[in-house]
């Protein structure tokens, strides 16, 4: 197995399951309501506003990956879509589980040599650094939606 195979492998993993935390976006999302999706717990970010967030990086990255330039600002990185009904929350899930994929595989299209050049500019570091940090943002992002969901559920 390439390392772009694994980094692969692992990325896909936190969006559908076989990740050695055995918690993953797929089945975390797939029963949550889109009433629970869009209630302010404690203060922090909403489910569907951490949706939205995770996958705005997936997405702005996807498009590099395709041969695209980086088109992304942290400022709208939050800017969640009003989500006033269940077809509206299902379509952000299905987005970014349909761009998860397609972004796993996007990284086995690279060549194991451009996972040390430059990604876009030399502030954003390399390839490496890029892949692993998605991974890390989605795992870390990932956890917060648990969290919220059992506090929502449990009522505390």
């Amino acid at each position: 197995m390439t390392h772009l195979t694994q980094i692969a492998k692992h990325f896909k993993d936190v969006h559908f399951g076989g990740n050695w935390t055995t918690v993953d976006l797929k089945t975390v999302l797939s029963d949550v309501t889109w009433q629970e999706a869009v209630t302010p717990v404690h203060g922090l970010n909403t489910i569907a506003a951490l949706v939205f967030h995770m996958n705005y990086y997936v997405s702005a990255v996807l498009k590099v990956l395709e041969g695209g330039t980086l088109q992304a600002s942290d400022k709208v990185s939050f800017d969640v879509p009003a989500i006033t009904n269940e077809a509206a929350w299902r379509l952000l899930v299905d987005k970014a589980l349909t761009e998860g994929d397609a972004f796993a595989t996007a990284i086995t299209t690279l060549h194991e040599p451009q996972l040390f050049e430059v990604f876009e500019k030399e502030a954003y570091g390399n390839y490496y650094r890029n892949l692993l940090g998605i991974i890390e943002h989605t795992h870390y992002h990932l956890g917060q939606i648990a969290v919220i969901k059992k506090i929502l559920r449990d009522g505390k």
